[in-house]
């Protein structure tokens, strides 16, 4: 299964250490062409793509989740951080499994 990254510079520089090939984009045109290109791909299983740019298509990148199968749209947080306000990876796991997955959390 091949990876691929959309996002900003030192994003797709990071995957590209890793042997994760990817596309560097500055705006929502960029980043809605390069995620259609990306769709479009055989063989490509995961599509890595940071939450800021992710926000920029919101729509594009909810309409792949809902009517593709393949590739798996994973949102990462940029070097920034997070976007504020948005829940975590472990937070989201939590409420699916509806345990805690580390006691660091108790405190927050």
């Amino acid at each position: 299964m091949k990876f691929y990254c959309i996002g900003d510079e030192d994003t797709v520089r990071g995957f590209r250490l890793a042997g994760i090939e990817g596309q560097v984009v500055s705006g929502a045109a960029e980043a809605a062409a390069a995620l259609q290109a990306a769709v479009r791909r055989s063989g490509l299983g995961v599509v890595i793509i940071t939450d800021a740019v992710a926000a920029d298509i919101r729509s594009q990148v909810d309409a792949i989740r809902m009517e593709c199968e393949r590739p798996l749209l994973v949102e990462v947080p940029g070097p920034q951080g997070p976007i504020a306000g948005r829940k975590t990876l472990r937070q989201l796991v939590q409420e699916a499994v509806g345990i805690r997955i580390s006691q660091e959390e108790e405190s927050t």
